[in-house]
């Protein structure tokens, strides 16, 4: 099963189907996307992000963006997917009333995976269905109107279960919400910025706060955070791009490619050249 929403003169699309793997290249438009993936068997599924193999069991959602490089061709079982780019629905626009971003998207910390509890399989299989009977209708001009609205609710809901599942309890929205913003602005500015002083006074909060409250949070220290994520990056232009070390190395803000090379060794303890040959992202 696949449906699009697709509106041409703006390059707007929404679509649903219930095998990703068979359908993710016959899509109007195939780049750009980002996806909810959702394992709705009764059985694991593997698939891989970034080189990483990621095992979805049953019932979990894996929220992906067209910044990571996603492979279906492990996956044994069809994968449940919604997709939509920035002209149908744009998450930092609607931040305010969703506030997913740096949770669900274009975060920094791990995959974000969320469980589907047995009290809420309900709501997700009706929100599910409510999907597809109105793919299902013939298209008017309020479709697309209605097709946001239920994007907005699934996004919503799986927020909710992202922030009690994948963020410790003991702190509170303020909180939560210093560190979904600080991902967004690692994600958006790593590139020229490295210091968590410099994180610190776009929150307005001081680098001690910041790193009591990732203490909370998670072991990883915000300076960590920030270094993971520009050699995570660089690791993906290693793997997926053509580009030369000296090339990655000036688009990732090192004025000096030996500089790089030695931070990439300390960060992978392999060194750039090295890690391009053995062709493998997830050491």
């Amino acid at each position: 099963m696949m449906f699009e929403f697709h509106d041409s003169k703006i390059g707007s699309l929404f679509a649903l189907t219930s095998d990703i793997k068979v359908n993710e290249k016959r899509f109007s438009n195939t780049n750009d996307n980002i996806t909810i993936v959702w394992n709705r068997n009764e059985v694991t599924v593997v698939l891989e992000v970034d080189g990483l193999e990621v095992a979805l069991l049953p019932g979990q959602l894996l929220t992906t963006t067209y910044l990571q490089h996603v492979s279906y061709k492990k996956a044994q079982q069809p994968l449940t997917a919604f997709l939509f780019n920035r002209e149908f629905y744009c998450i930092v626009d609607h931040d305010s009333e969703v506030s997913c971003n740096g949770i669900l998207f274009f975060g920094t910390q791990d995959l974000p995976i969320i469980q589907i509890p047995a009290d809420q399989e309900r709501k997700f299989n009706t929100l599910y269905e409510v999907f597809v009977d109105e793919f299902s209708t013939p298209r008017d001009n309020i479709q697309g109107d209605m097709l946001q609205m239920l994007l907005k609710r699934l996004i919503i809901i799986c927020t909710r279960l992202a922030k009690q599942q994948l963020i410790v309890k003991t702190l509170d929205n303020d909180q939560i919400d210093i560190i979904r913003k600080f991902n967004v602005l690692v994600d958006t500015n790593f590139k020229s910025k490295r210091k968590v002083s410099d994180y610190a006074d776009m929150l307005f909060k001081s680098p001690k706060t910041l790193s009591n409250l990732f203490a909370i949070y998670n072991q990883k220290s915000p300076q960590q955070i920030i270094l993971e994520r520009v050699a995570l990056e660089a690791k993906r232009l290693i793997s997926f791009s053509d580009k030369q070390n000296q090339e990655i190395a000036f688009e990732l803000g090192f004025n000096d490619p030996a500089h790089f090379s030695r931070f990439f060794k300390k960060m992978t303890s392999y060194s750039p050249t090295e890690f391009r040959t053995i062709g493998a992202l997830s050491v």
